[in-house]
Parts: structure tokens; sequence; C-alpha cells
């Protein structure tokens, strides 16, 4: 495992998410019912769900409104069995920590 410190506490706002590079990657944080970690590029046109409407546990991309799930990656609409990588986060006393 390996912990990284992603974010402050209070840094992403409930309800919302955010985009972060960690090790070459882009990820997107979201705090909705706790934090959830996932690839920040939607697999359509690589457009970051980051900032996304959030419905419930479903966060809508902005470009083209495909739709995932940001507790497990999966794309709700249009491909079938299509999943972004998501990743343990934890809430520390210090920040927010994803194992990437």
């Amino acid at each position: 495992m390996t912990w990284k410190k992603i974010a402050e506490k209070n840094e992403i706002s409930v309800g919302k998410g955010k985009a972060f590079k960690i090790d070459g990657k882009q990820i997107a944080i979201f705090n909705q019912d706790g934090y959830h970690a996932l690839d920040d590029l939607c697999v359509h046109q690589d457009g970051s769900i980051a900032p996304g409407k959030l419905d419930g546990d479903i966060v809508e991309c902005p470009l083209h409104f495909w739709h995932y799930n940001i507790k497990t990656g999966e794309l709700k609409d249009y491909i079938k069995g299509v999943k972004l990588a998501t990743y343990p986060v934890q809430l520390k006393d210090d920040g927010i920590y994803v194992d990437v």
C-alpha cells in the first residue's frame, strides 16, 4: 500500500468533487456520504468528471452527460461492463489520504 496525502480535510465540500494529480494519475475525490476516489477521466473523451453534478452516488460527466457510480467506478449507461479504477480513501487528522 502506498497511502498519499491528497487534500486537506475541508478542501472538498459536501456533495462536490475535486481533481488531483498524484503519481502521474488524475484522480477525482468526491465528498458524498464519505470520501470516494476514482480515476478522473471519463472513458468517452477523457473529460474530467470531478466537476460533474452529483445525484446520490452517481456523478454526471459535464462534457457529454455519461454517468458513473462514485463508489464502484461503474459506468451506468451506454456501454456495459466499463468501470473507472477506484482507490481506497482514509480521512486522517491531517487530511485526506488515497492508496494509489
